[in-house]
């Protein structure tokens, strides 16, 4: 649904409680998902009704609106309306879109990675445990979510100590004919060379999974038992062995921090807001343990209330998460019964919304609340230093104002090979990690180690993607400042890069290192200027190097990852309907990648599981290039 005044110029728009009245007489009273809009075709807020009529009609009201609501409504110059069959729909749909379009003044969760979570293959005779991210396509039990990739390891680290399970990958256990470094420390029980049978390796597994579901305690006494049994009947190794069991077990329950007796499944989530900021703890409780805790700073939608703040990152959170059980909450949110409805549609099963008063609960939500106005309080300060930092950039190199997103560009390469660029990108809230980006260095013609050739492609892919995406620059994705790593024929290229891209107005300085590539004698470099230098002790020189390092580190670590992948490509993973299998097969027939390279036709065909037509593939794949 759109308005008439789509059609009039910006200038002869109108905006405000008119235009929104207008739309209240196009409207019934289904559920559905309403977009406000100004005069530009910006979405200003997406918001969800159960009555779209009764709910757009009280923006019509001139009266009656917080400050907030109220600036909203002035900048609306159009509606747009989605229809659902019910309200959980139109709360799924909102919160998607919201994502999605990033209104000003909608809350905004701006972290929303994945999180790690422990896998439990079940599709070998011997299971691997190990670290999980992303889709879950694996066979197998998975444990999570854990808070971080550090909450996974040191939990995966104590198991290892407890149940002797194996990490290695299923490749490298079937070419194994020793154990390895592992076994010898007694972190594996060493099933690669038959140390243990497959059933007592299962009871291992097991035992695993028990602790992993909350079920320690039993665990605990009746390894004890064993223990005394085996003590009674003289087998002291294997006493010894359960007893470092039993204290490996119980590091692991200590290490872990609050473990709830009465919780056994819960997303603890406490939010805290001061200066019109927020953070968001959220604790993650499995199986009666502490499985980890994460802060988030979510925006505030020009000025929401705690209700609004903390139902609209619950809603934006579960949109690619499955909740816990139970999610006990600091503060009530509005229309809490339909949030629940709506996550238990999601997940399948049950989901409970609490705001505790008392008891353990109301303990576990009193620490997260600490924890969030602690890691605010640490915010806010790290922000105060480093708007001074910006501040003090611009008075130093005479900028328009302090920016708002430096984009750092180095290269990474050895002779040429294995070429990459990398961007790195710090703001007002330091670095901004999540809008890194790396860059393949793809020119053939290209000279080996041509740092113009690769920065001058590097710009234009990033640049000629910033124009298509957002020519009108109203995003936050243009940078105001960046920083080139060389002097003035960097700078100078650089600039022709941009003059020919038609971006001649972002500011940019080369980081020349100065006499004897000594930190601390950096020359500056501008297009137009005269090469300056900064004091020794000025905390911008600092922050200028700390940029430079770090976008040095992030090229580094790039190029040594594509250098890594390359050297352990395997030529086969090329070749059109050879997958994980018939990989194998080639690879027990022929003794070596290569070899199946050079094998003949015949040969090929001999080998179980190819078929003819498959052979012939391979064949060719190797012997009829060019």
């Amino acid at each position: 649904m759109s308005s008439d005044t789509n059609n009039l110029p910006d200038s002869e728009k109108r905006t405000g409680h008119g235009v929104i009245a207008d739309y209240v007489r196009q409207l019934d009273s289904s559920p559905g998902v309403y977009r406000m809009l100004d005069a530009q075709g910006r979405v200003l807020y997406v918001g969800k009704a159960k009555n779209l009529k009764n709910r757009v009609s009280n923006y019509a009201n001139r009266t009656g609106h917080s400050a907030r609501i109220a600036r909203m409504i002035s900048q609306t110059a159009s509606m747009m309306f989605l229809t659902t069959k019910t309200e959980t729909e139109a709360l799924l749909l909102e919160q998607n879109l919201i994502k999605q379009l990033k209104p000003h003044f909608n809350v905004l969760l701006r972290d929303d990675k994945a999180f790690p979570s422990i896998l439990v293959t079940k599709d070998h005779d011997f299971p691997q445990i190990r670290k999980h991210r992303g889709a879950k396509k694996t066979k197998g039990a998975y444990y999570g979510p854990f808070a971080s990739a550090d909450a996974v390891n040191r939990t995966l680290n104590q198991l290892q100590k407890v149940f002797l399970l194996r990490n290695c990958s299923d490749a490298m256990f079937d070419s194994r004919t020793r154990p390895c470094l592992l076994y010898q420390i007694k972190r594996c029980a060493g099933p690669c060379d038959g140390r243990i049978s497959p059933e007592d390796y299962g009871n291992l597994v097991k035992d695993a999974e028990r602790f992993l579901s909350g079920k320690t305690t039993r665990m605990q006494s009746e390894l004890a038992e064993e223990m005394h049994a085996a003590s009674e009947a003289m087998e002291f190794e294997r006493a010894a062995l359960l007893r470092d069991r039993i204290a490996a077990l119980t590091q692991v329950q200590s290490s872990q921090g609050i473990n709830p007796r009465g919780v056994s499944e819960a997303d603890v989530i406490a939010l805290h807001m001061e200066g019109g900021q927020a953070c968001v703890q959220v604790f993650f409780i499995r199986a009666n343990q502490n499985w980890g805790n994460r802060d988030f700073y979510p925006k505030t939608g020009a000025g929401a209330d705690e209700a609004e703040v903390l139902r609209g990152f619950i809603g934006q959170f579960y949109d690619s998460k499955d909740p816990a059980r139970l999610l006990l909450l600091s503060h009530d949110i509005e229309e809490r019964e339909l949030m629940a409805e709506a996550l238990t549609e999601k997940l399948g099963r049950k989901v409970a919304i609490e705001v505790p008063q008392r008891g353990e609960k109301m303990e576990l939500v009193s620490n997260a609340a600490r924890n969030a106005r602690e890691s605010l309080g640490r915010k806010m300060s790290e922000s105060a230093t480093q708007a001074k930092l910006l501040a003090g950039l611009a008075e130093a190199f005479d900028l328009d104002a302090p920016p708002t997103r430096i984009e750092v560009y180095d290269n990474s390469h050895i002779q040429g090979a294995h070429a990459v660029g990398g961007m790195i990108v710090a703001g007002p809230e330091g670095l901004m990690k999540s809008q890194y980006r790396k860059f393949n260095i793809k020119g053939e013609d290209l000279t080996p180690g041509d740092d113009f050739g690769m920065m001058k492609e590097v710009l234009t892919r990033r640049f000629k993607r910033l124009l298509k995406e957002d020519p009108d620059r109203e995003s936050e994705s243009w940078p105001d400042l960046l920083l080139i790593d060389g002097g003035a024929g960097q700078v100078s290229a650089v600039q022709s890069i941009m003059e020919d891209l038609g971006v001649e107005d972002i500011a940019m300085i080369g980081v020349a290192k100065g006499i004897d590539r000594d930190a601390g004698k950096e020359e500056f470099h501008r297009t137009g200027k005269r090469p300056m230098a900064l004091k020794r002790n000025d905390p911008v020189l600092y922050f200028i190097q700390r940029l430079r390092d770090e976008a040095h580190r992030f090229a580094i670590g790039t190029h040594r990852a594509k250098r890594a992948k390359s050297m352990t490509a395997n030529p086969l993973d090329d070749v059109p309907g050879v997958g994980a299998g018939r990989k194998k097969a080639l690879l027990t027939h022929f003794g070596s990648a290569k070899a199946v390279t050079t094998a003949s036709l015949d040969d090929l065909k001999a080998v179980k599981g190819i078929s003819a037509a498959l052979a012939e593939t391979i064949y060719g794949h190797f012997h009829e290039k060019g």
